[in-house]
């Protein structure tokens, strides 16, 4: 899981990425509405694992916490690996970093809605999404932090080809999160019909939490899954097979998982917080890329403390490989979900502008001798 930024991109880059996007096949779809996105899921909130703050550490602008959310899902191997190690707590000084864990994007962005929490890793299409329908004024994207990490597992004894998907029952983590959206957009491309509300139709999605995915699957009440890891490796364990890896439809196999959002307000008023956890993901990604074996563990470690069991060797092993941690947002990937939500149909033409704000990261990333990140063109001025 290399930790380094892939190269800024010109102007010229991104405009030929935009002329190809209409021949990539199955890109994901920017999320739904907010309001039909199952709002109303409780993050549960931990200690942080092991991690103390060290005697004598001063607060940061005399802030006495700052609110973290992330999701038990190797997919933010960055906030796993960076709680358990102390990376995050560390370059925070004695400002606490506070945790809460949450199933799926809506979620986690009600809560930054909410001010239940200041800054998340999350998915492109819920932060797409809480942007947009704040008309731009709630929250950026300030970094990234992974790519890949996203399968179609199925039932191989009814499923042997993307064809027999049609009339099956597939499941996703929660309406609008970014895996949903983008299996409900996959469908689209395969020219199959199904209502995105209900997620009925020539395909049945039936939006199922990741912890109960697997035994849904077990039972048979589902006959696959397009999930993040380590719940696409939970169900191989369980029989299934890999169908298709979303990495396999992006151009260089890369596009964006995950990335580090924002409250605007906090940003604004306690920018030098923000720029310290940016920093500690910075490190984090960097330890990660140097000591994969002992990120891994760590990652497992977390993943116990959060949700009482650690993941044994078969799916944490293979869970692991399929993710790349990244401090790029992958900008133009996200650009490209917005735009293939609207050749679908499914929403007006949105604006992005000022989606992203990579100043304080490009600053991090400089100071530790690392090449800039590029937001597409979605910066803010």
């Amino acid at each position: 899981m290399p930790a380094r930024p892939t190269p800024r991109a010109t102007g010229h880059h991104r405009a030929a990425g935009r002329r190809t996007r209409a021949a990539l096949a199955a890109l994901p779809l920017l999320a739904l509405a907010l309001s039909a996105c199952g709002y109303g899921s409780q993050a549960d909130e931990q200690s942080g694992g092991r991690t103390k703050i060290a005697a004598g550490a001063k607060k940061i602008d005399g802030l006495d916490s700052v609110r973290i959310g992330y999701f038990p899902n190797l997919t933010h191997a960055t906030a796993l690996v960076g709680n358990r190690e102390g990376i995050l707590q560390k370059e925070l000084g004695g400002t606490e970093a506070k945790y809460s864990q949450f199933n799926a994007g809506p979620s986690e962005i009600e809560a930054l809605n909410a001010g239940s929490i200041d800054i998340g890793w999350i998915g492109p299409s819920p932060a797409i999404n809480g942007y947009t329908k704040s008309q731009g004024k709630n929250l950026r994207i300030i970094g990234g932090s992974a790519s890949g990490g996203v399968k179609l597992v199925v039932n191989p004894e009814k499923i042997r080809t993307q064809s027999d998907v049609k009339g099956k029952k597939i499941a996703t983590p929660q309406l609008g999160n970014t895996q949903d959206v983008a299996f409900l957009h996959w469908i689209a491309r395969k020219g199959w019909k199904v209502d995105a509300q209900s997620g009925k139709g020539d395909v049945s999605v039936v939006r199922t939490d990741n912890k109960i995915t697997p035994d849904a699957y077990k039972s048979g009440s589902i006959d696959g899954a397009w999930v993040p890891e380590p719940t696409a490796s939970k169900l191989v364990a369980e029989g299934g097979k890999v169908l298709l890896d979303e990495a396999d439809l992006w151009p260089d196999k890369k596009f964006v998982i995950t990335n580090i959002i924002v409250r605007q307000e906090f940003l604004k008023e306690h920018p030098k917080v923000v720029e310290a956890v940016l920093r500690g993901s910075v490190k984090t990604n960097a330890f990660i890329g140097k000591n994969p074996a002992k990120a891994k563990a760590a990652a497992n470690a977390q993943l116990k403390a959060d949700t009482g069991k650690a993941l044994p060797a078969e799916v944490l092993d293979p869970a692991w490989a399929s993710i790349r941690a990244t401090d790029d947002p992958l900008a133009a990937t996200l650009d490209a979900e917005a735009d293939h939500a609207v050749d679908a149909g499914l929403l007006e033409k949105p604006d992005l502008k000022g989606i992203y704000d990579l100043g304080p990261l490009n600053k991090v990333l400089k100071a530790a001798g690392e090449s800039p990140v590029d937001d597409a063109g979605l910066g803010v001025e």
